[in-house]
């Protein structure tokens, strides 16, 4: 069997000028990486400005297993099945990190006969937009410790700043550090961490911008600590979201690319899927919209964090809406929530496990889906599940996924073979999703902003993880009413929360059900314009397993990059 690296590289590129060109984008709207990459200008959008959108397709998933839904994977191959079957299709998507793409995952540029290409420039280095966002973060951890150092006019309290440098990768050793050693030269000493980059609030910002001016803004807006009398310090007070914006004033350009069928992709912005929005950048999509008739786009982790994520930020936001959600699925995933077998991250899959027919178990983790399907549902869209198909399912199990979706209220349950097969696998699921995006749907948010903090997260976590109740610390408590003094009661949540499960528990699968959801602790993301509460132990810097994907990558005699994935 061909590896991912193998496929992309029997396929020959065409020009990302010709790709633009029959897309509508104009050469001059280009600034070209190479012959493959181009970043376009954000003047399409002021060309394009009177032309109807396209209709949005958001692909999300079930809750993620250690064994991998192929959400990404669907996404690519529904836009080239959208294409296949004769329509005007454009795919988007977040950036890759270079911590998952040497850590566990691998890259993220899809698998398969279902991919954006060149494959080794997007999961490396790319455009360096991760780096952009990197620079621009660090520029503003620099000027927190020199204010501290230079006699802190501002009176910021040492111990209130929560603005950690960057590292694209994953570091444990970096979690936890100790700055400013060294005597008097080298700085205030104070405890701190580094953020993998795309934790980054800078990274929210890019993924969450309409513009330049709104870039610079919201960079302003960041809130890195408090004065010692409990006053908020920004970005701005530090003077240094202007440096800051200089940074990313090529970053903010979308990047166009080409899917292994030539069409036409963007993949720009990549923010975390926990603390952020988990999605790619509203201007690549809003370019989409107006180039092609149909935009399929993801959202990060199963449809309780990503989707809702989606829906109640980022749309609000961009004032779009999808008009359809299709949620991947596969066997496999669904026997592991429903006990068949346990697999952790990092270990040897249970291969004869998951080959094994085991109907009963798909019935039992189909809770799952069915949670997915009403969360989905609960925005006013309608649902379409996509069973992505191995050879070793069996039709039995298939007709059981099947049963258990359209029995939950999806419009539609259909089989996806893209990855074996292309946009030609997708061409049923892709009808299914045309059908549904010309159904009428009354779009509506989860919660009115104007709704107090406490009640909004109540509602996610009744409503969408299928909580009993809600617990809070005395340290969040505490920071909501702060936040509500301080006017920022309105912005909408970002719930950071383990996406290996519906509740904040990573062990309980399936669709836990009578627990009581605990609100450690509330973080502000102003510049990026939510609030997000922390729902037990989350880490913004991952760390390497034991045998790390890094191991495998290499160059061979001709120089060229091979064990990408």
């Amino acid at each position: 069997m061909l590896s991912d690296l193998e496929i992309a590289r029997q396929t020959t590129m065409r020009p990302i000028t010709a790709i633009a060109e029959e897309a509508d984008a104009l050469r001059e709207e280009l600034q070209l990486h190479g012959d493959h990459m181009a970043k376009v200008d954000l003047s399409l959008l002021d060309r394009l400005a009177d032309r109807p959108d396209g209709k949005l397709i958001l692909v999300t998933a079930i809750t993620p297993t250690p064994l991998g839904e192929g959400k990404t994977v669907t996404n690519i191959g529904l836009a080239q099945a959208l294409r296949h079957i004769g329509k005007d299709a454009i795919v988007t998507l977040r950036e890759p990190s270079m911590g998952p793409t040497f850590g566990i995952k691998g890259g993220a540029c899809g698998g398969g006969h279902a991919q954006v290409l060149p494959m080794e420039d997007i999961n490396l280095h790319f455009t360096g937009d991760i780096h952009a966002v990197g620079a621009a973060n660090n520029l503003l951890a620099a000027m927190i410790d020199a204010h501290l150092w230079h006699k802190n006019s501002l009176a910021l309290d040492p111990q209130s700043v929560s603005w950690n440098r960057g590292l694209d990768m994953n570091d444990v050793a970096l979690r936890s550090i100790v700055t400013g050693l060294g005597g008097s030269r080298g700085g205030v000493p104070r405890e701190t961490q580094f953020d993998i980059t795309v934790a980054s609030e800078v990274m929210a910002i890019l993924a969450l911008t309409s513009g330049l001016q709104d870039l610079r803004e919201r960079l302003g807006r960041i809130q890195v600590g408090l004065t010692r009398d409990g006053e908020p310090v920004t970005a701005e007070d530090l003077k240094a979201a202007g440096a800051m914006t200089a940074l990313l004033t090529h970053a903010i350009k979308p990047n166009l690319v080409q899917t292994l069928e030539h069409g036409p992709a963007f993949v720009h912005a990549g923010p975390f899927a926990n603390i952020a929005v988990g999605t790619n950048s509203i201007l690549a999509d809003r370019m989409a919209l107006k180039l092609a008739d149909y935009v399929t786009t993801e959202a990060g982790f199963g449809a309780d964090m990503g989707a809702e994520k989606f829906c109640d930020i980022k749309c609000r936001v961009a004032g779009y809406r999808p008009a359809a959600v299709v949620i991947v699925a596969t066997v496999r995933a669904l026997q592991l929530h429903g006990g068949a077998f346990e697999f952790k991250p990092g270990t040897k899959p249970p291969t004869e496990e998951f080959e094994r027919e085991n109907v009963e178990a798909v019935v039992a983790g189909a809770e799952n889906l069915v949670a997915h399907i009403e969360n989905v549902r609960r925005f006013g869209l309608p649902a379409i599940v996509a069973i992505n198909r191995f050879p070793t399912d069996t039709d039995a199990e298939i007709a059981a996924v099947r049963e258990a979706a359209l029995s939950a209220g999806a419009d539609a349950a259909v089989e996806s073979t893209v990855w074996a097969n292309g946009g030609a696998g997708g061409a049923t699921l892709a009808e299914a999703v045309v059908a549904a995006c010309e159904r009428p749907s009354e779009f509506r948010y989860l919660y009115p902003l104007d709704a107090p903090i406490k009640e909004k997260i109540k509602t996610i976590c009744t409503q969408i993880y299928g909580a009993a109740r809600v617990s809070y610390s005395s340290v969040a408590s505490r920071k909501i009413r702060a936040f509500e003094r301080q006017g920022l009661g309105k912005l909408p949540i970002c719930m950071a929360k383990t996406h290996l499960s519906l509740s904040h528990d990573p062990n309980l699968k399936g669709r836990p059900t009578g627990f009581t959801l605990p609100i450690e602790d509330i973080r502000p993301s102003v510049g990026a314009g939510f609030l997000y509460p922390i729902c037990g132990q989350i880490l913004t810097m991952p760390g390497l397993p034991t045998r790390p994907a890094a191991v495998d990558v290499d160059i061979d005699d001709e120089g060229r990059i091979v064990g990408l994935f």
